[in-house]
């Protein structure tokens, strides 16, 4: 017997204006990826078969996320804002194609568990209705689900709700899974006979109970289901997020010092073994191998001008304390990253070390070389970037400056506080600065003429 085949529709056409923001509501993030991106994510781990996505009116940003999650989701627009239910609509073409299931779900709710998806989705294989609920703290302002013999006979807003419907406790989550075989005749059932002129999604419960049709209920944890609206609501999903980034870390044996301070990516990656001293901060782009330590204060992010870059770091480095890693960064076996030293599109061998005060930008640091405590590699001249290689085994000494493009040969020497501006060959000393010249008695002199002497 075939798979049931699910077609995903996500919404979101809201505006956020209580953001108070020009990116739109979507498009900000929890754990560095933006609040429709976690939905697409889960989304294509619940193995929806195909997902429409319904947006505001010239949305291209949105569009484009959309396509970055999922190159072969269809957008659609709607135009004009009546309710749910006509959002559901705008994706006419798409549920009229014929899927066994159709999942609704919103693009700003990211913390919605996968498993909460498919389940959702395999309730409409039984029913012409399944809705998701919750049973939060304070119900107040939701829409409560009333049951009947065990069965969901209505979705009523609290606004209409007798007192004794506003004592249920179960409310309305929003997501909701359709049965292919009806839903498209329930959605264009739907009337907007009410205050607000509008096509409510929350009817299509009672217009199937009316049809004699099944309906289904599934229950999520609060936080599962927590929709962003403001910034403190933004906060919050942050706030769990992190939690659960936390616990899968530990769980997956890493181990974290103070896990209430260190801060998770979505796609954050970590080998076994892995040590993270307190106040540690992982960006979008990141992965570290199996053994390594990652010492207090440390930040390591590939997103970098709206784009996401990587951070490879290998096993057994010691990275830290006060290190920064960029995009384009890539640190290998048991290299040294330590205090004060940031690391920008460039390769560091394995057992390099770059232990204090450093900037390494765009280069290539070969195997066992060691740099020494304020080198600068000057890869920028205020119109282009340019490279720098370092060999094997090279020793660059305190306070140089490389000049790019330049080249350090293998197993070379850069004497301490050198510009170097040419290349320098392969078992060299190179040594750019001016030369040393004492000037006896001068201070003493200087001083008696300032009346300090």
């Amino acid at each position: 017997m075939p798979r049931p085949t699910t077609l995903a529709i996500v919404l979101a056409a809201g505006e956020g204006t209580r953001m108070k923001s020009a990116v739109p509501k979507v498009l900000h993030r929890v754990g560095g990826r933006t609040l429709i991106g976690h939905v697409m994510s889960t989304l294509a781990a619940a193995g929806a078969d195909a997902v429409a996505v319904v947006v505001g009116p010239d949305r291209a940003d949105v569009a484009a996320e959309v396509r970055r999650f999922a190159p072969a989701a269809e957008v659609f627009e709607q135009r004009e804002r009546l309710g749910t239910a006509h959002a559901v609509l705008a994706a006419r073409s798409a549920i009229a194609r014929g899927y066994d299931r159709i999942l609704v779900v919103f693009g700003d709710t990211p913390l919605v568990r996968r498993e909460t998806m498919t389940g959702l989705a395999e309730a409409a294989g039984d029913a012409a209705v399944a809705v998701l609920g919750f049973r939060p703290r304070d119900p107040a302002g939701y829409g409560r689900l009333v049951m009947r013999g065990g069965a969901l006979v209505a979705i009523r807003e609290e606004k209409d709700a007798s007192a004794d419907e506003k004592a249920i406790g179960l409310c309305n989550a929003g997501l909701m899974a359709l049965g292919g075989a009806t839903a498209l005749s329930l959605l264009e059932r739907i009337g907007n006979d009410n205050a607000k002129r509008e096509f409510y999604l929350t009817d299509v419960v009672s217009l199937a109970v009316s049809s004699g049709l099944k309906t289904a209920t599934l229950e999520a944890d609060e936080e599962d289901v927590l929709g962003v609206n403001d910034r403190a609501q933004l906060a919050a999903a942050e706030a769990v997020f992190q939690d659960r980034a936390r616990a899968a870390a530990l769980a997956g044996g890493v181990t974290l010092v103070a896990p209430e301070t260190v801060f998770f990516a979505a796609d954050t990656v970590l080998g076994r073994d892995v040590v993270v001293e307190p106040f540690v901060v992982f960006g979008p782009g990141v992965t570290v191998g199996d053994g390594t330590v990652i010492k207090a204060f440390a930040h390591l992010n590939g997103f970098e001008k709206g784009k996401v870059g990587t951070v490879a770091v290998g096993e057994e480095v010691e990275l830290g304390p006060f290190a920064r890693l960029r995009a384009g960064a890539a640190i290998g076996n048991a290299a040294h990253i330590g205090n004060f030293v940031e690391v920008k599109a460039s390769d560091v061998g394995e057992g390099a070390k770059v232990n204090h005060l450093t900037y390494i930008g765009d280069a290539s640091v070969g195997a066992g070389s060691n740099v020494g405590a304020g080198t600068i590699t000057c890869n920028y001249d205020g119109y282009g970037k340019y490279r720098t290689e370092i060999g094997p085994g090279a020793f660059i000494g305190s306070n140089s400056s490389l000049v790019a493009p330049v080249r350090i040969g293998a197993g070379a020497y850069v004497g301490s506080g050198s510009v170097v501006t040419a290349d320098v060959p392969d078992g060299a000393l190179a040594v750019g600065r001016g030369r040393q010249v004492n000037k006896d008695g001068w201070a003493d002199e200087f001083r008696r003429t300032k009346g300090k002497g």
